[in-house]
């Protein structure tokens, strides 16, 4: 089945070419580990999910390009067709000579409603040349203009026209020393509007991404190219194919479906984190082996102590002991010394996947009460290496992890929503103070559902 991607705004246009960059990369490489059967089975199944095939032969990317600028949106045309690879439809974008200005009101109550017709019809088409629809992949900013408020808007429309497909969100949380002054307000209206339209939010974070640029790959002077190349990486050893069930002999048919099905058993927790082993630079990577037992050791621990990457992991965070159950929070920015999960998803990729033991991500004190361990984890693999890595090993986790933050935005946004701060750049294109206090709720309610797991 396939996944049409919509790239919105300067991010999600960004993050979505080196997405597809990164998984033509994987599509033309060839594994001397895996059969010729093996390879073009896997390869099959990749392009059947992200791309359709023009006569040349040249893949054509599954994907609706939206801003309201034309920058961004011509450099990453003439990019994809210049990689000779893959490209995208010249005729799958939409594009103005005006942006949101970083106002999340302007792209929502302005640009989303002028435009919903063109952009739609546009979705549509795209939807049409797949010849089975999984649904729709959306990758965009959570605290910019045209990204946040314009992509909110355009996920309302896709589960109003598409109310039987799966659709996930793929946000980009904002730095936390601020990109602009609006953020927390953005962020709010953003995530608490993604969660009545969305069947799940996967959420990168700019800073923990740019400390795996600075400490792992070793990139001195970190461009935001640099951050979406890792996000992508880790966003295709995900989405790749692989085999979703244990015997499988073909590769999953159904992405989106499989991971809703793995990772989001309440429609209240719908809150995704990726993290993904090994990632590093290439001059560390040939000096550099890797056994199965280290790195699931690593990811566990990561898992557990909320760690952002391999590096700096505090050991010292335990599961609680059967019969001693974690000691309520007394609020949620309260240090998280221990991350409870909902439901967990590793995907290995590489040599001897089928040896890999990860009975202790099966552990009952990984997981809220009200869940089955074995209900709760479960496991995707192939033989096949993804990118550089002989092996790797991702974990797509619906946890505690984005607990502290997002009480941080939500109370700093609340703060300048009681002094009145710059409410009135969102009133007047629509926004009322009513619709602030309705997201407020359904954000601390979402926080309450993760505090009390």
């Amino acid at each position: 089945m396939s996944i049409v991607t919509v790239q919105l705004g300067q991010c999600g246009n960004q993050i979505g070419y080196e997405v597809f960059n990164a998984i033509c990369s994987d599509f033309h490489s060839t594994h001397g580990i895996c059969s010729k059967k093996e390879n073009e089975s896997y390869q099959e199944a990749c392009k059947e999910r992200f791309f359709s095939e023009e006569k040349t032969g040249v893949p054509v990317a599954r994907a609706v390009l939206v801003d309201m600028e034309p920058k961004v949106i011509s450099q990453t045309l003439s990019m994809a067709a210049r990689s000779g690879h893959w490209k995208y439809d010249h005729q799958s974008h939409f594009c103005q000579k005006q942006g949101s200005g970083n106002n999340w009101a302007n792209g929502y109550s302005v640009h989303g409603p002028t435009y919903r017709d063109v952009i739609m019809n546009l979705v549509q088409k795209e939807a049409e040349k797949c010849d089975r629809l999984s649904g729709f992949f959306t990758v965009m900013s959570m605290a910019g203009g045209t990204g946040s408020g314009m992509g909110a808007y355009v996920t309302q429309c896709l589960r109003d026209a598409f109310p039987t497909s799966f659709i996930l969100n793929q946000v980009i949380w904002p730095y936390g020393t601020g990109e602009v002054i609006v953020q927390n307000y953005n962020s709010v209206l953003t995530l608490s509007h993604l969660y009545q339209s969305s069947d799940a939010l996967l959420v990168h974070e700019n800073d923990a991404i740019h400390k795996i640029c600075a400490q792992l790959m070793n990139i001195k002077k970190i461009s935001f190219r640099d951050v979406n190349q890792v996000i992508a990486h880790q966003l295709g050893s995900v989405f790749q194919p692989t085999y979703s069930s244990e015997g499988a002999s073909q590769y999953s048919r159904s992405p989106l479906g499989d991971l809703m099905e793995s990772l989001v058993p309440h429609p209240e927790l719908k809150m995704l984190g990726l993290r993904n082993i090994p990632q590093m630079s290439e001059n560390s990577l040939a000096y550099s082996t890797f056994t199965w037992p280290g790195l699931i050791k690593h990811l566990r621990q990561m898992l557990i102590a909320h760690a952002k990457m391999e590096e700096g992991i505090d050991w010292q965070v335990r599961p609680p002991l059967p019969g001693h159950p974690v000691p309520p929070k007394a609020s949620p920015n309260q240090a998280l010394h221990f991350n409870t999960s909902v439901a967990n998803l590793v995907v290995l990729r590489g040599k001897d996947v089928q040896s890999v033991d990860l009975g202790g991500f099966r552990d009952p004190a990984l997981y809220t009460s009200w869940l089955n361990p074995q209900e709760a984890f479960h496991i995707w693999k192939t033989p096949r290496a993804f990118n550089k890595y002989e092996k790797s090993a991702s974990l797509v986790s619906n946890s505690q992890f984005l607990l502290q933050l997002m009480d941080n935005v939500v109370g700093k946004a609340w703060n300048m929503f009681a002094s009145k701060a710059y409410v009135h750049q969102y009133t007047k294109f629509g926004i009322e103070e009513e619709d602030f206090l309705d997201c407020f709720t359904t954000l601390e309610q979402v926080i309450s559902s993760y505090a009390s797991l």
